[in-house]
């Protein structure tokens, strides 16, 4: 059979296989068909979808296949004279020895040949069963096996150690995705070993028997006697420094686990990898990773796919086309729950598989309260690794702020006593959140369910035991249980949990007057009857949206509150007299119509933010808001009745944002058509007098003076040398004074709809200095301001090109000029 070419069912199977076994022995080289199949079985180990390729080297040396001397030199020379027509083909039998002869094999020369044997049997059985996962199998496998390849850089040239990590929740499919690459890269290295659960073998089996697993694993099987740490180290140590090595290891879940298996890069051949697996990007970053591969959940069409595979019968197709109506919207509802999680959507789907749509809509209707088992044991793995703080935020999150705003909710967290900065970054590492500018904190929404569980298996069926209320409905059971409430400590009602029957049903407010631990309270929607006489003296934030009450009581002891949120409440006055509020920061009674004067607020000298914009029938601001010196910010956007306002308020030197926007009453006098004296005179009185105080806010960076009334802009504005922001909009203007360009850091000038405005002298924004090289914005707006619209357009080009000018000297900052002018 010599110079025939080997058999197409021969090519087949060799393709085909996962392991190739190549035993050479004396004549192996005399056959032209061994050679053949030998460069057949080299091609294909070199391909994508590898099979291993082990040489056995028989009654021949190594050293003798790989120089071809002796027999296998004399035979190769008698090929090359045999065809000559196809030099070339030799050349390739020449390389393919000498390739598969550098390869990691046996030679059993004067060794007991069953002993070798069974090695061989072991190493073929251990290919074959790290090899049953391929590609072909997984839905969505491909694209992510080939971006973790390259990260890992199995072809690289250089010979260096790479580590990479594997990040990812519970259930995302890390560990399937490893085990297809350890079965697809395996062959290419001598020493290799895939270690499942190493935190598992750490905790019921102590590390010893981890080093065990590592080095029977990494020698083939060739050392299983073991007896202390120390001989352990050693034999990794020596075994891995002179081999290139493939490692995975498996769901480590503390950080030093890796060091204390012996396992560091010093030890390493050159060209090695070391994949690590874990929920927790902290105890990959312990390791120094190169990369960090974050497992993705998948799209909606592989979502599809995985269900459809898992719950029908084979021959349905993917898109689920052939499947009834209403099955296809039960499983739309299925993978909305599950989220691209594969674990939760294999589950699901073989737990609907031949099961009727009754059925169907029986597990869905029970899932969202009674996850599947299997899915909480993952979960449960993650929960319980967590310290108690971490526990708390975690089920804060759980409970009240899936999807909150990043901005909001550590500060809530922080008011709960909860550390959030260290407890959300190890929540993040340990892929139980994710927290983004855009989307703030997110968590995916069976980890939510599965938080939710937790609380209410502590007390099944009697939620005034629960630490945690979100729903509506359970407060509605409350509202039956005449009793005293210590274990409720924080309740948000939330405009999607509150169902059109649960909104038309009142509760009572004595409820809440029956919470003494109550720390944390928002209500942004539901019908209360009844009267709220006493709060918890442990509150520490308090928010509801349309507070039915008249009054907040002021029977109780406050002084661990830091925000009072009561945006279009139905209060006329907050408490009589003063109130101890030592901690509170923020006062927000927006838009309480019926709000008609200000509580002392003598009791509350850290308050930092007091907003009462839309308070209509708001007419005096108690004079005690003079005094809270770290007041930052003053909302009184139109409040349109307020008469008095105390002028200490402008000695404030903390502040940073006054809004008076429609604040006219405090500005009346009287007025001319053409803007007369009286009515200027009018406006600077009332500036004068704050004048001595203005001169103290070296804080302030936002006027609004919008909508009140002014025949001019006030020259004791020109003392604000911090001021960045100025709106006059609506006013009676009708000169911008020389002053204002003596502001230097004003960036926005706002005079909108001043109708009278005819006079601007010198262009009303300062140019570029050294002190404003920092900004690059500048926004002059005069939009519904017809008689200023021909003097204004050449001013603006005038000025522009001294910006140009100044901005080439001092270096080519960019900046960004935008002026409205409209009539």
């Amino acid at each position: 059979m010599q110079g025939q070419h080997i058999s197409t069912e021969l090519i087949q199977a060799i393709e085909g296989s996962q392991v190739l076994i190549a035993i050479f022995s004396k004549n192996y080289a005399n056959s032209s068909w061994c050679l053949q199949e030998l460069a057949k079985m080299l091609d294909c180990s070199t391909k994508v979808a590898t099979p291993i390729l082990l040489p056995i080297f028989y009654d021949v040396s190594p050293s003798e296949v790989r120089k071809q001397r002796e027999v296998y030199g004399k035979a190769l020379v008698e090929h090359e004279e045999r065809f000559k027509h196809d030099s070339e083909m030799v050349q390739q039998w020449r390389e393919a020895l000498v390739q598969v002869a550098n390869l990691s094999g046996w030679d059993i020369q004067n060794k007991q040949e069953s002993v070798e044997i069974e090695k061989i049997v072991k190493r073929a059985r251990s290919i074959l069963s790290s090899n049953s996962l391929s590609v072909d199998g997984l839905v969505g496998m491909q694209s992510r096996v080939e971006e973790l390849e390259n990260l890992i850089d199995f072809n690289s040239n250089r010979e260096e150690v790479r580590v990479v990590g594997i990040c990812g929740m519970g259930g995302i499919g890390k560990s399937t995705l490893a085990k297809v690459i350890y079965g697809r890269s395996l062959h290419q290295y001598s020493a290799r070993c895939f270690v499942d659960d190493i935190s598992k073998v750490f905790r019921e089996d102590g590390l010893l028997s981890l080093q065990k697993q590592f080095i029977h694993q990494i020698t083939n099987g060739e050392i299983s006697e073991i007896f202390n740490h120390y001989e352990a180290n050693r034999l990794i140590r020596t075994t891995l420094r002179h081999q290139k090595s493939l490692i995975f290891l498996d769901n480590a879940d503390e950080v030093g686990q890796l060091q204390k298996l012996g396992l560091t890069r010093d030890c390493l051949c050159p060209g090695s990898r070391v994949i690590v697996i874990s929920r927790d990007r902290h105890v990959l970053k312990s390791f120094e990773p190169d990369e960090i591969y974050d497992a993705q959940l998948l799209n909606e069409d592989e979502s599809h796919e995985l269900f459809c595979r898992k719950a029908f019968k084979e021959n349905t197709i993917m898109s689920c086309d052939d499947i009834s109506k209403e099955y296809r919207d039960l499983t739309d509802l299925v993978l909305e729950y599950a989220q691209g999680l594969p674990l939760a959507i294999e589950i699901l789907g073989s737990f609907l598989r031949h099961r009727d749509i009754s059925e169907w809509r029986s597990a869905l209707a029970r899932l969202r309260n009674n996850p599947k088992k299997e899915i909480v044991d993952i979960f449960q793995m993650s929960f319980d690794a967590l310290d108690s703080l971490e526990k708390e935020i975690f089920l804060d999150i759980a409970c009240f702020f899936n999807h909150g705003y990043k901005y909001n909710v550590p500060k809530l967290l922080d008011y709960r006593g909860f550390h959030p900065n260290i407890g959300l970054s190890v929540l993040i590492d340990k892929s139980l959140i994710t927290f983004e500018y855009e989307d703030g904190v997110r968590m995916h929404d069976l980890l939510q369910e599965f938080g939710r569980s937790i609380v209410r298996q502590s007390a099944p069926n009697e939620p005034w035991k629960w630490s945690r209320i979100w729903s509506a409905k359970d407060l509605q059971r409350i509202m039956f249980e005449d009793m005293v409430m210590d274990d409720v400590k924080a309740i948000r009602l939330r405009r999607e949990y509150i169902s059109g029957k649960t909104r038309n049903t009142t509760s009572t407010g004595e409820i809440l007057s029956r919470m003494r631990r109550l720390e944390f309270l928002i209500i942004e929607d539901g019908s209360f009857s009844g009267s709220l006489n006493s709060m918890s003296n442990e509150l520490r934030y308090f928010e509801w949206e349309f507070y039915p009450f008249t009054y907040f009581p002021s029977s109780c002891k406050l002084s661990k509150l830091f925000e009072l949120i009561l945006p279009f409440s139905y209060i006329k006055q907050l408490w009589e007299g003063t109130m101890c509020l030592d901690n509170l920061k923020i006062l927000d009674l927006s838009y309480s119509e019926n709000l008609v004067k200000i509580p002392n607020l003598s009791g509350a000298p850290n308050l930092e933010e007091l907003i009462l914009k839309g308070c209509t029938k708001l007419k005096h601001i108690h004079p005690s808001t003079g005094d809270l010196t770290k007041l930052v910010k003053l909302d009184l956007i139109g409040c349109t009745s307020l008469l008095s306002f105390p002028i200490t308020v402008f000695g404030i030197t903390s502040l940073r944002s006054v809004s008076m926007n429609g604040c006219s009453s405090l500005f009346s006098g009287e007025k001319s058509e053409n803007g007369s004296e009286n009515a200027v005179q009018q406006d600077n009185h009332l500036f004068c007098l704050w004048k001595p105080s203005l001169s103290c806010l070296s804080c302030l960076y936002e006027l609004d003076l919008s909508y009140c009334n002014l025949y001019s802009i006030p020259d004791a504005i020109v003392t604000l040398h911090h001021l960045e922001f100025l709106r006059l909009r609506g006013n009676n203007i009708v000169r911008v004074p020389d002053f204002i360009n003596k502001l230097p850091r004003l960036r926005v000038l706002n005079l909108d709809h001043c109708k009278r405005l005819m006079y601007i002298s010198e262009f009303p924004l300062p140019l570029l200095t050294e002190e404003r090289l920092k900004y690059d914005f500048r926004r002059l707006s005069m939009f519904n301001c017809p008689k200023v619209v021909e003097r204004i357009s050449g001013m603006a080009v005038s000025w522009m090109r001294k910006c140009i000018k100044e901005v080439e000297f001092r270096g080519g900052l960019t900046i960004r000029v935008r002026v409205e002018v409209t009539r």
